[in-house]
């Protein structure tokens, strides 16, 4: 049999939409002559729909897409796989369960839920979904499938040190005699992710003697990216079918030879890691944008790496003439800044304008003179500038219906370098996610081929010039300190004597980090969406109160 993984990118709610898309794909495996096309899971109604769950209407249009696409396929010589939701069972305490629908002849001849619910890092599926009690094999075609989704396929004894649960849906299944496995995932992306799930389904594939298959949604749902690359795998552990990362694809894979498409190589170098974090954000950024209904952006560009960065991702996400980008410098930004900012924005090929805040800070201070009469400055007058630029910015997004892209790292938000109100404003963080070091990475990676950002910004000491000699070493660590420090603890929550240790700093040093840090939630917690690229990334999957004491 002929089996088309159709690695779509869904919209939330858009159920008319993705009804079209299945169904486009759909005829695309029947051109290939696929006798199965599979899609990801909750495709019908696009991952992950959190609340929406809550409403009836929601759950009710979800079986109507199912019912469109039963319809539309009726006539087609091939079954369709997908992922929707399903009423609860009644006593569940649930509304509702993620399930998969075996679609053919018209109508659904078989479901699958899930029974493995994740509750940890960005996903919260207890909230909403009720478990499957139990799993059972699908007889399609002279074969015995094992439908499992996402979560049921990664609790494998054989692979995992440390599992999540007691119950093993893949083991469940292949005692009641799977000849393949397919998974339908809506897995996100982190760094490094990619590598790790290919290793881990070429585990189960070795460990049960059957082909194994992973279809997996891309796109970007607010902060979480979906890198696709769906996967065929032999039984022998070899990858017979491989999908593009970060696009829509289909890949084929026959059951009988073992043969497949491959449209792209396995991430496993440093180039591709790079690379793919490079794709997720401008696949991260294009799709927040536009799923939100909008079509351009606005970015202040500092003359600084973080910025020119981020207006890089936006081209490549946006396309150049959909982003303007502004200068708005004070008394204490050096002309190499504007003269950096210009030469950026001509190698982007994006409309640059200057908007001086000289007059604009001094109102500010003539205005406060009064309430600061006997106050030495501080990072007030610095905040004040930081300030002013959020609100021009936000004029402009406002009177042209542009978005704000912030332009903070993750070494700035963790320590809470950066401006509420100020370099905060926007609607999406690109780079929050993304560590200094990372930053210069990537900058470097993007100039591989020619200079797109400019080499005096690359080579710069990193400054805020909010005040005269400014430099960001003034208020924190080297970032190859810093950044160290900032993984060990915000990711791993790593403790500070063990982080002293391992990276040998003193450990009062790494205290004053941690810190920072704790002291920054509250900025955190207002902050903008971050494009999530590691295994720990501040949103959703980093829950702490911002009212606390905290013993470092």
């Amino acid at each position: 049999m002929k089996i088309a993984l159709a690695q779509i990118n869904p919209t939330i709610g858009d159920f008319d939409g993705n009804v079209r898309k299945i169904l486009e794909f759909t005829r695309r495996a029947v051109d290939a002559g696929a006798q199965l096309a599979v899609f990801p899971e909750l495709a019908v109604c696009g991952y992950p729909p959190a609340d929406l769950l809550e409403k009836p209407v929601f759950v009710a249009r979800a079986d109507e897409a199912v019912a469109q696409i039963a319809h539309a396929s009726a006539r087609l010589p091939i079954a369709i796989l997908c992922g929707y939701v399903t009423p609860a069972p009644h006593g569940s305490g649930k509304h509702v369960m993620n399930s998969a629908a075996l679609i053919s002849n018209g109508h659904v001849e078989f479901v699958q839920s899930k029974m493995l619910l994740p509750f940890y890092d960005v996903f919260d599926e207890q909230r909403y979904f009720a478990p499957a009690k139990q799993q059972h094999i699908c007889h399609f075609r002279g074969q015995s499938l094992a439908i499992t989704i996402c979560e049921d396929a990664w609790n494998d004894k054989s692979f995992w040190e440390h599992r999540r649960y007691k119950v093993d849906p893949i083991e469940e299944l292949s005692r009641q005699g799977a000849t393949f496995i397919l998974n339908l995932s809506a897995s996100p992306y982190w760094r490094g992710k990619r590598a790790t799930r290919e290793q881990m389904l070429a585990s189960i594939a070795q460990e049960y003697r059957v082909p194994v298959l992973m279809v997996n949604q891309v796109g970007g749902n607010d902060s979480l990216i979906f890198d696709g690359t769906s996967i065929a795998i032999a039984p022998d552990g070899s990858v017979r079918a491989r999908a593009a990362s970060f696009a829509e694809d289909m890949v084929c894979f026959d059951t009988e030879t073992l043969a497949g498409d491959i449209h792209a190589r396995a991430a496993d170098s440093q180039e591709d890691v790079t690379a793919g974090l490079l794709d997720a954000l401008v696949l991260g950024t294009r799709d927040y944008v536009r799923k939100c209904g909008f079509s351009k952006a606005v970015i202040g560009l500092s003359g600084g790496i973080d910025s020119a960065l981020v207006a890089a991702i936006a081209v490549q996400a946006l396309g150049a003439e959909n982003v303007h980008c502004y200068g708005m410098p004070s008394a204490f930004s050096s002309q190499g800044s504007i003269d950096d900012s210009r030469a950026l924005a001509k190698n982007l090929g994006i409309a640059f304008d200057v908007l001086p805040i000289g007059d604009l800070y001094d109102r500010f201070l003539s205005t406060l003179s009064g309430i600061f009469a006997g106050r030495a400055q501080d990072t007030t007058e610095e905040n004040i500038q930081s300030r002013i630029r959020g609100n021009l910015l936000m004029a402009v997004s406002n009177k042209t219906g542009a978005l704000v892209l912030t332009t903070g790292n993750k070494s700035e938000m963790s320590t809470g370098y950066c401006t509420l109100y100020g370099d905060m404003v926007g609607a999406l963080a690109v780079i929050g996610d993304v560590v200094k070091t990372q930053v210069y990475t990537l900058c470097r990676w993007i100039n591989r081929e020619r200079e797109v950002i400019p080499a005096a910004i690359l080579d710069k000491p990193p400054s805020a010039e909010l005040r005269p000699d400014q430099k960001d070493t003034d208020s924190l660590l080297p970032y190859d300190q810093l950044d160290p420090i900032v993984e060990a603890y915000m990711e791993r929550y790593e403790s500070a004597e063990r982080i002293a240790a391992s990276l040998r700093l003193d450990l009062e040093t790494v205290r004053t980090v941690i810190r920072m840090i704790e002291r920054a939630e509250y900025k955190r917690q207002q902050a903008a969406p971050v494009l999530k690229v590691t295994p720990k990334a501040f949103g959703l999957g980093r829950r702490f109160p911002i009212a606390v004491k905290v013993e470092v």
